[in-house]
């Protein structure tokens, strides 16, 4: 049995609105391919293939892309009397399993995990949120979560500081440094780990799975975190959106793994 991988991609991205206005957030692209499409490669590289996308906002757009995926790859000759459409090169597509799944548009992130029980309730389930990238190693995670048998395990990152730093002698820079990671305090990056005990602390639609679900674990002793020290950066501004942009233009994205 696979270990099924949850992203939440119903939100509507409103710090965003030069791009989220005509598409979902994880659908805004970054080196020609949408947000989810890198976070899905990530976990493929890892083993993990089975992906359960939580739609909302917009879901249309996602479903409409998932479909056409193999039909618009590659070169094409279209042989019309009967519409036979023969592909130049046999590609390797991605051997993925992709659920795409109406959550509801005005859905809370809990509400929308509440919604895949279905789904979820055979066993260990990772989970993310669909717009941050990162190079977390998620097998790593896994096994992790595994290892101190807790309802869930959440990803711990050093959010990037939002303006370069400086290192004094005197009046003298010492060192500039761009846009380092913050020095102290952790913050919850995503790219979580779950048992289905966790489905009990959701109620409903208006359940917020950071409010509702994770503070209540943390209160029971049943929430870990595993300390990720390398790239993270979520995508919540456009100036976010151009630093994914300007690494993955340098030809080697520090998201990339393989």
């Amino acid at each position: 049995m696979s270990t099924k991988v949850v992203i939440l991609a119903g939100g509507m991205g409103t710090r965003l609105t030069e791009q989220t206005e005509i598409r979902p957030k994880p659908m805004v692209e970054v080196g020609g391919q949408p947000l989810v499409w890198h976070l899905m490669k990530h976990y493929a590289h890892f083993g993990f293939d089975e992906f359960v996308l939580a739609l909302g906002y917009k879901g249309e757009f996602i479903k409409r892309w998932f479909l056409e995926y193999h039909a618009l790859r590659g070169s094409k000759t279209v042989r019309l009397s009967d519409g036979v459409v023969t592909p130049h090169v046999r590609d390797e597509h991605e051997k993925w399993t992709v659920h795409l799944m109406d959550t509801g548009t005005a859905t809370m992130t809990g509400g929308r995990v509440k919604r895949l029980a279905g789904l979820l309730e055979d066993g260990t389930f990772m989970l993310t949120y669909g717009d941050g990238l990162s190079n977390v190693d998620v097998r790593e995670l896994l096994a992790f979560h595994k290892s101190h048998g807790k309802l869930a395990t959440v990803t711990a990152v050093r959010p990037p500081a939002r303006f370069g730093g400086l290192v004094f002698e005197g009046h003298k820079v010492k060192e500039f440094t761009e846009k380092p990671q913050i020095g102290e305090g952790w913050i919850n990056g995503g790219f979580m780990a779950f048992e289905p005990g966790m489905l009990k602390y959701l109620e409903n639609d208006a359940s917020v799975l950071e409010a509702d679900a994770l503070e209540a674990l943390a209160r029971d002793g049943q929430l870990m975190a595993y300390k990720h020290e390398g790239f993270w950066q979520c995508v919540d501004t456009i100036r976010e959106l151009r630093i994914l942009e300007a690494l993955s233009a340098s030809g080697n994205p520090p998201w990339h793994v393989d």
